[in-house]
C-alpha cells in the first residue's frame, strides 16, 4: 500500500497560513476607516460607499467607480536580492492609486495578491506592513488579499505581487483631458527616483553588464546600490485630492498623467488631444540615479526619457491663470512642483527642450 501524502509534503503549509493571518491582522486593521464593515472570517471585504453618521458623513450624488490593477514588475528581483520586502508593498499600492488619481478619483480600498515559493509568515508580514503603509499614505483601506504558496511555479526565494484598487469620483468631476487647449500650463511633481519602472534595463546595466553587487556603495548616489534601487514610488493621493477639493467649482485641472513605463514622452500624450503638443523645458532637478545609470549603461538620452520618469512622477495640465496658485497650494500640501512648459498646437507629441527657448 502506498504511503499516504499530506498537503505539507506537497509543499503547502496550512499551519503557516494560519500563523501568517494572525501576524498581518494588526497592519491590515491600521488602514481601516469607519467605512470598512468588519466581518470576522468573511470570504470578502465590505466597504460602505455612502454613509450618514454625523462625524463621517460622505454621500455621493452621481458616483462612478474607478478600478485599477498593477504590479511592481522586476523590481521584485531587487527586493529578493536585498532580502527586504516592505518597500515593494508601498510600490504596489502606488502603482494602482496613482493611476486612478489621473481621473480625479478618490482611492477607497485595496486588495493584494502575493505569490511565493514557500510561505514564511514573517516575510509575508513584511510585505503586508509595506502595503498597509502604502494604503495609509493613499488614504484607502486594505480590505482583503490572497497569499498563494506555489512551489512548482516559483523557485526558492522567488515571489510576485499584484494589487487591485477601487476608487470613486463624481461623474461631473471626472478628469478626462478633453478640455486641454493651447496655452495651458504643465506642472510636474517630483518623483522619489526610479519608482517601479525600467527595472529590466536597470538590472541588465548593473548586474549583467557591470557585475555590480546590491551592497556596493555608490559615491555618486551617497548610498548603496540596493538602497537607491529600492526607494519606493511616491504616492500622490493627499496632494491631488487636496488640490481637487480646493477647486470644487472651477475645473482648473484639465488633465493629469502618472509617469510610469514610457516616461514623459509616452504617458502625457495619453491625456491630450491629437492636435496638441506639450513642450517641456528641462529645468527640473534630475535625481542622480538617472545620470548614474545613463553613464553606466551607456544609454542614449532619448531612451532614458522613453523608459524612466527622469525625476517627474506625476503631471498636471492646468488653466494658465491658475498656475501660480496651484504651484503654491501643491507646495503647502508637501509636494515639490515644477512649472515645466506649455501646451501648443501640434500632433500629439511631447517635445523636451534643453533651453528656455519658446
Amino acid at each position: 500500500m502506498a504511503k499516504t501524502l499530506t498537503y505539507s509534503e506537497a509543499g503547502v503549509s496550512i499551519n503557516a497560513n494560519d500563523e501568517m493571518v494572525e501576524l498581518i491582522s494588526a497592519n491590515v486593521r491600521s488602514t481601516h476607516s469607519p467605512r470598512v464593515m468588519h466581518l470576522p472570517n468573511g470570504f470578502a471585504g465590505l466597504f460602505r460607499l455612502d454613509y450618514d453618521e454625523k462625524l463621517f458623513k460622505k454621500n455621493y450624488r452621481n458616483p462612478v467607480l474607478v478600478a485599477c490593477t498593477d504590479g511592481v514588475g522586476t523590481k521584485v528581483k531587487v527586493a529578493s536580492l536585498m532580502n527586504k520586502f516592505d518597500t515593494v508593498g508601498i510600490d504596489l499600492v502606488a502603482m494602482s492609486v496613482n493611476d486612478m488619481l489621473v481621473q480625479g478619483a478618490e482611492p477607497l480600498f485595496f486588495l493584494d495578491y502575493i505569490a511565493v515559493n514557500h510561505l514564511e509568515p514573517p516575510q509575508i508580514n513584511e510585505f503586508v506592513a509595506g502595503i498597509s503603509k502604502g494604503c495609509r499614505l493613499a488614504e484607502c483601506a486594505l480590505i482583503g488579499g490572497e497569499t498563494a504558496e506555489m512551489p512548482d511555479v516559483y523557485r526558492p526565494g522567488e515571489f510576485d505581487l499584484a494589487g487591485f484598487a477601487v476608487g470613486v469620483v463624481e461623474k461631473n468631476r471626472i478628469v478626462t483631458g478633453d478640455h486641454v487647449e493651447v496655452g495651458d500650463s504643465v506642472i510636474g511633481l517630483a518623483s522619489h527616483g526610479l519608482h517601479s519602472n525600467g527595472y529590466s534595463l536597470v538590472r541588465r546595466i548593473c548586474f549583467d553588464r557591470q557585475n555590480l553587487k546590491i551592497s556596493d556603495h555608490v559615491e555618486q548616489l551617497g548610498e548603496t546600490l540596493g538602497e537607491a534601487l529600492l526607494r519606493p514610488t511616491r504616492i500622490y493621493t493627499r496632494a491631488i485630492m487636496g488640490l481637487l477639493k480646493k477647486y470644487k467649482v472651477k475645473k482648473v485641472v484639465k488633465a493629469m498623467a502618472h509617469i510610469t513605463g514610457g516616461g514623459l514622452v509616452g504617458n502625457i500624450p495619453r491625456v491630450i488631444n491629437n492636435d496638441l503638443d506639450v513642450v517641456l523645458h528641462k529645468k527640473w532637478p534630475v535625481p542622480p540615479i538617472f545620470d548614474y545609470l545613463q553613464q553606466l549603461g551607456p544609454v542614449e538620452t532619448d531612451e532614458m526619457y522613453r523608459v524612466f520618469n527622469m525625476g517627474i512622477g506625476y503631471i498636471l495640465v492646468v488653466a494658465p491663470s491658475f498656475t501660480r496658485s496651484i504651484l503654491s497650494h501643491l507646495r503647502k500640501l508637501g509636494e515639490k512642483p515644477y512649472f515645466l512648459g506649455k501646451v501648443k498646437r501640434g500632433s500629439g507629441k511631447v517635445i523636451i527642450n534643453d533651453t528656455d527657448k519658446k
